[in-house]
């Protein structure tokens, strides 16, 4: 299965340190070598880099690990193919534009027969069912509001019950995000921390790296670090319950719901 990384940020902060270890994962310390991306949010705009090699001999990640971007939400992606080839245009995090704002999904699972009838603008450019997940998800999202742009409680009440149809066909971790706010969905496994004052040192799981973090914050900041697994070895991850629905704004989470799908469809 493909892992997940999202950061929300209070402010920019950049994802260098967390980037580093997860990095590593995509065909080094682990088998996701089918290809990763990244994209950052800056003010109404998005970096997004994209690659079908394996993160950990990629020079683009190697570039995006280095380069101190800073950003209060960003999505990263490392795949292992379930569905689709190993190609561009099935790589994630996907971007597509909603209300005039980008949004980015990210996907980490499985979905058995999802075929949904999609009948607007949002289209598949790939063979994925993630991206034909995100596509029905935006859909529906404009189908339920129009063109009002809803406030983020909205959203969230909204994405639930979409969630809720879509995990009935299998694995839906996903990280889904506006700008605004970080949508998390642990279908199966999900963690995540909150870093604020008093900081203190941490250490990657999967690279000998260290880093003090009273350095490098200041002493309002809270940065919520969300990981299909923990990245550091020396810090109290929480995993979220499996079937859960949260939503990250200025480093917390502020809406959380359960998700509790039917049956497997035959």
């Amino acid at each position: 299965m493909c892992e997940l990384l999202g950061m929300n940020c209070n402010v920019p902060t950049d994802i260098c340190f967390s980037f580093t270890g997860f990095q590593a994962r995509g065909g080094a310390t682990g088998v996701h070598s089918d290809g990763w991306g990244i994209a950052f949010f800056e003010d109404h705009g998005c970096r997004i880099f994209l690659d079908p090699q394996p993160s950990a001999a990629s020079p683009i990640a190697e570039l995006v690990s280095r380069y101190p971007i800073r950003s209060k939400n960003v999505i990263a992606h490392i795949r292992k193919a379930t569905q689709g080839s190993v190609r561009l245009e099935n790589t994630h995090p996907f971007m597509r534009e909603l209300w005039g704002r980008y949004w980015i999904f990210a996907h980490n699972g499985n979905l058995l027969d999802f075929a949904p009838s999609l009948d607007g603008p949002y289209q598949p450019v790939g063979n994925t069912d993630s991206e034909r997940a995100f596509c029905w998800l935006l859909q529906e999202l404009r189908h339920a509001f129009g063109e009002h742009l809803p406030s983020t409680a909205e959203l969230f009440q909204k994405l639930h019950h979409l969630t809720l149809n879509i995990s009935e066909y299998g694995e839906f971790n996903f990280l889904l995000s506006n700008g605004d706010a970080l949508f998390a969905h642990a279908s199966t496994r999900l963690h995540y921390i909150v870093r604020q004052a008093p900081f203190a040192e941490a250490h990657l799981t999967d690279q000998d790296v260290n880093i003090d973090f009273r350095e490098v914050t200041g002493a309002n900041d809270r940065v919520a670090v969300i990981a299909t697994l923990p990245l550091t070895d020396n810090e109290a991850w929480t995993p979220l319950p499996a079937g859960t629905l949260c939503c990250f704004t200025e480093g917390a989470i502020v809406h959380q719901a359960p998700t509790r799908p039917g049956p497997p469809r035959p």
